[in-house]
Formats: structure tokens, sequence, C-alpha cells
């Protein structure tokens, strides 16, 4: 096991994987279940799944497609997007669901957090933070199931999220998603500082460098999207994922 989980972070629409980048405009890269086995294939620690469509169209997540995901699954499975109840939470770890990322009902509702901990442990549960840069270069809150700013601190929502009980928190920088142009090594900072439970940091992974830049700056793990679906400069879809040893020599140094 990696002392730094490095995760790849799929993003699920209408029942097939896509990218964005900053979170706009997300292209097909292809089905999710032959994207598992690859990735069973290349000894992937974990793998972390998010229904980009269900919290904006508010629909519950898709009990049947998830349980074929983790059925496929040789590792963790950690999936996200449209959960705002205990009884779907409990339904998605019936299905083989190891955590459950909840984003939007968080914002709202952060009573949901506590009990599904308080009923499954903390180490269940994980909140998703999504934060944009202002026209002012100011960090704010961001939603993205309505694609605006949120008027509560960001920094102080974190806080207030770990206290009711998430395990983990996913701090994704909007500006970087899908860039491929290194991660927000100040943001992560910031998270860091602030977080005492592991951090996942998301947005901008482009080499080996920029997950190690990530881990120097806080993160306890690194996720990526277009980092483990493309490849070259015209972005050609291909899945990839470092070998262990990579990684180990990377993280361990």
């Amino acid at each position: 096991m990696l002392k730094h989980r490095v995760i790849p972070c799929l993003l699920l629409r209408n029942s097939g994987l896509v990218k964005t980048q900053k979170f706009k405009n997300p292209q097909y890269v292809g089905d999710p279940i032959n994207a598992i086995r690859i990735f069973n294939e290349k000894e992937v620690d974990e793998l972390m799944v998010l229904d980009i469509e269900a919290s904006k169209k508010k629909y519950e997540p898709n009990y049947d497609l998830i349980a074929q995901f983790a059925g496929e699954c040789f590792m963790p499975l950690c999936y996200g997007g449209g959960i705002t109840s205990i009884d779907q939470a409990r339904r998605l770890y019936a299905v083989g669901v190891e955590k459950i990322v909840i984003q939007t009902a968080a914002s709202y509702n952060l009573d949901l957090i506590t009990k599904i901990a308080s009923q499954y442990g903390n180490q269940s549960v994980v909140v998703s933070i999504d934060v944009k840069k202002n026209i002012f270069g100011q960090y704010k809150l961001y939603s993205s199931a309505s694609a605006k700013a949120l008027n509560q601190d960001w920094l102080y929502f974190l806080k207030k999220a770990v206290s009711a009980g998430a395990g983990e928190v996913l701090v994704n920088a909007v500006d970087r998603d899908g860039t491929l142009n290194g991660m927000d090594v100040t943001l992560i900072e910031k998270a860091a500082s602030a977080c005492s439970v592991p951090l996942i940091a998301v947005g901008g992974v482009g080499s080996l460098a920029d997950i190690k830049a990530a881990v120097n700056a806080g993160a306890s793990a690194v996720a990526a999207g277009a980092f483990f679906v493309y490849y070259g400069p015209h972005r050609a879809v291909l899945i990839t994922y470092p070998k262990y040893n990579e990684l180990t020599a990377l993280l361990d140094a």
C-alpha cells in the first residue's frame, strides 16, 4: 500500500464516462465497465466514480449500474452523485460501495453527514468541496449543481464538514479541472492546514511531478481524471496508470 493514495476519478454522465474542463464541455471517453477492468489490471488501490448529473437533475444514484461497478472492482469503490438521504447511502453500501462522496446535500444538510458517519463510520463518508476563484482571485465555495458560487467561506465549511463527521475531504480546484496544467498548490496548502482528516486533492494533474507537489503541499491522497484517460497533445483516449514501483519511488522519496 502506498503512503499516499493516487486515485483515478471517473466522471459519469448518462451511464457513460466523460471528462470535463473547468466543469464544462463534458466529452465522452468510454464505457465505465471497460475502464474499471483496465484499472483492475493496473492494480489501482482505490477508484472514485462521480455522477456529475445526478444532483443537478435531482435524481437518485443508479443503484443497478453502481452494483455492476462494485462487482467488477478489485479495489475499494468510492461513489458520489445524487445522495440526499441515509436510506440512499444504505443502498449504496449494500451494493458494495465502500465510501460515498457527498457535496450538494452537505452544503445545506450537514446532519446527513453526522447520521451516516454515526451509523457506518467516519471512514465511509467523504465530503466534496469545489473551490473556484472569482474575478479578484479569491477562493470561493462553488456549487457544481447550480454552477454558482456559494456565500459560505470554503475553509469554514471544510471545518464544519469535518466536525459533522466527514472522514475525508475532497477538495477540487474548479479552475484546474481537466487542464493537465498542474495543481493549485496554494489551495491544497490552505486546505491541508485547516483539515484534521485525510485530504484528497483533485484538479489539474498533468504529470507525476504534479502528484508529488500536491503531496508536498499536504494532500494525503491525489485524485485525477484527465491524466488517466487522455494521452498526448491531441487528448487521445487511453486509460493509463503509473506502475506501482514508479509511484513508490515518487511518493516515498
